[in-house]
């Protein structure tokens, strides 16, 4: 049976004393940067739903959103017990332990927050959000790979891969599946409906593009925990899902609705 080797390639990028920088921080910097730029250029070729400025704005209230909400998340969702006995633990994000699900969470209420304030139609900016988050799924997902984390069940399939910490047994290379579908797949989807002229750009359908993406993530996510390795402190849950799955089902429902919702309304 052919087994692809593991790419010892270093989690640390550089040390500096105490001071590390990791492919995990670059890939949250990358994935918020592309997003930001994608976002002032759909902004003002297509969308042209306010100013760059606003939208720099944007940024800076979206890392806060993400990085509380995805600590928040996994504290809630994926560890509470440990975090309710060591509750100091849950501030140290420097050790690992994001939720997608709490960061949406948290990026949603600043968007919520931020449309209010700037005076903005929500799901117009969520469209943009939108199509920006698959560059950030994607550069996440090549550094939970690169950090031998999240990885997939035993397999004897030939691009099975031996990963370091996950016992003698190859294993689905479920990361990548999930850059693919969650990152590439996605990001193509929601760009070739964004781009798209006249009355066939998405764009003027407010809240098809946000309920595309969750529908998208949710099936994504979903296929690939069918061979992603369950984490093990919850293991299975009712009808042998995982968390992942669980989480995604409000995602799936949400978006289907937002669909139907912007189906029903005239094109703007």
């Amino acid at each position: 049976m052919a087994i692809l080797p593991f790419p010892q390639i270093d989690p640390v990028l550089l040390q500096l004393g105490p001071f590390a920088i990791r492919w995990y921080a670059l890939a949250y910097i990358a994935g918020l940067l592309l997003g930001w730029r994608y976002m002032l250029r759909l902004n003002s070729k297509r969308a042209h739903l306010t100013t760059s400025e606003v939208i720099d704005d944007l940024l800076t209230w979206a890392i806060i959103g993400v990085i509380l909400g995805g600590r928040l998340g996994y504290v809630l969702f994926y560890n509470l017990p440990y975090y309710s006995e060591n509750p100091l633990q849950a501030l140290a994000v420097w050790q690992g332990g994001m939720s997608f699900h709490g960061g949406l969470l948290g990026v949603t209420v600043v968007m919520v927050w931020f449309a209010r304030r700037r005076k903005l139609e929500l799901l117009r900016l969520s469209d943009l959000v939108s199509c920006a988050t698959p560059l950030g799924l994607f550069f996440g997902r090549i550094a939970n790979f690169i950090n031998g984390e999240l990885y997939g069940r035993t397999t004897d399939l030939p691009w099975a891969v031996l990963f370091p910490h996950a016992g003698p047994l190859p294993r689905h290379p479920s990361q990548l599946y999930e850059a693919a579908l969650e990152g590439v797949v996605l990001f193509a989807l929601l760009t070739w409906l964004a781009w798209r002229q006249g009355e066939h750009s998405a764009l003027r359908r407010a809240g098809l593009l946000t309920g595309i993406f969750l529908c998208g993530y949710a099936i994504a996510r979903a296929a690939v925990e069918l061979v992603r390795q369950p984490d093990v402190q919850i293991g299975l849950l009712p009808f042998g899902a995982t968390m992942g799955q669980w989480l995604s089902l409000p995602m799936l429902l949400g978006g289907a609705y937002l669909i139907w919702r912007a189906r029903q309304r005239p094109i703007a």
